[in-house]
């Protein structure tokens, strides 16, 4: 059985290559040459132009907006290279759409995040490399290994540099129940106490804030979650916070999915800084003064690096 291929090679499509560059020069390689592009009628093709015989391919590939396309061209990538020969093929998914969608919530619902996991086994992915999937189990959705990273090792750093000489002054907020076990580590990195806001939400991209569990009051806060999509939640929690006596408050999450109203409610929010990373590119147009992003590259490609010498890659959680 082939353990890993002879080299490596990083390839990317068209979701976030700014992050596969990154990658590549952290591990000293050139992106691998190939061709996305899309016909008239809106079909996808893939153009490998460089040999992958017997190599360890890494195909970088955000499944983010658009999703469809970008899930397609992975898919046709990861396609691509199984009929080329790869010795063995890892889809390098920083952010890993349809994540929302792993469970019925009502009746004949689909199940998505399963559908899409196995449609990647299918295409020929021998393993996934994601970070910070929105609930953890749908690891085991995949019948293939998955290895997955975590965004609370890269936030937390960044806020310990900013208010070291202040960390007393803190408390980390998870702004629902959901996010309770992802803020319980952060402010366990952090040396700081937990609280939750309790929040019901009535429909699709719409909550309400009910009520904060925890001492906030004269207090500066740093809300964590996993994605800001609408932003809805994370404002709402932010403007409850400050109602419930809160000096201040920042935010961080992995992945910045910032869809429909989101820019302009940061903007309008009482967040002073939202700290995200760059597992899906910030387009221009969305850049605001008060968001900051912080690379993952250089985590990605040290897990590369362990992936493809055999190493553990449970080091870099810490």
């Amino acid at each position: 059985m082939n353990l890993h291929g002879k080299d490596i090679k990083i390839f990317t499509a068209n979701s976030n290559p700014a992050v596969a560059e990154q990658i590549a020069k952290e591990l000293g390689l050139p992106v691998g040459k190939s061709n996305v592009v899309t016909f008239s009628d809106g079909e996808i093709s893939v153009s490998i132009q460089e040999s992958v015989r017997g190599s360890d391919v890494f195909v970088v590939q955000s499944t983010s907006q658009p999703v469809n396309d970008h899930l397609m061209e992975l898919l046709i990538m990861i396609d691509a290279f199984k009929r080329a020969s790869a010795g063995r093929i890892t889809a390098v998914i920083p952010y890993f759409g349809y994540a929302r969608q792993d469970r019925k919530a009502k009746a004949r619902d689909p199940i998505s995040a399963k559908l899409v996991a196995d449609l990647i086994t299918t295409a020929g992915a021998d393993r996934v490399l994601t970070m910070d999937l929105h609930a953890a189990q749908i690891q085991g959705f995949f019948d293939i290994p998955v290895d997955h990273l975590l965004g609370v090792p890269i936030l937390v750093p960044h806020f310990v540099e900013r208010f070291n000489d202040c960390k007393d002054e803190f408390v980390v907020v998870s702004p629902d129940l959901g996010s309770v076990t992802r803020a319980r580590n952060f402010a366990a990195r952090f040396d700081a106490p937990l609280a939750i806001v309790d929040k019901r939400r009535q429909k699709a991209n719409v909550s309400e804030v009910m009520n904060i569990i925890g001492e906030v009051k004269n207090k500066r806060i740093i809300l964590v979650d996993d994605m800001v999509d609408t932003a809805g939640t994370l404002c709402n929690a932010a403007a409850a916070l400050m109602d419930n006596g809160a000096k201040e408050v920042y935010a961080c999450a992995t992945h910045g999915v910032l869809s429909g109203p989101a820019i302009e409610r940061i903007k309008n929010s009482v967040i002073k800084e939202l700290v995200l990373l760059d597992t899906i590119a910030l387009p221009e147009e969305k850049s605001l003064p008060n968001i900051t992003m912080l690379p993952v590259a250089p985590v990605f490609a040290e897990a590369i690096a362990r992936i493809y010498e055999d190493k553990p890659v449970s080091p870099l959680f810490n």
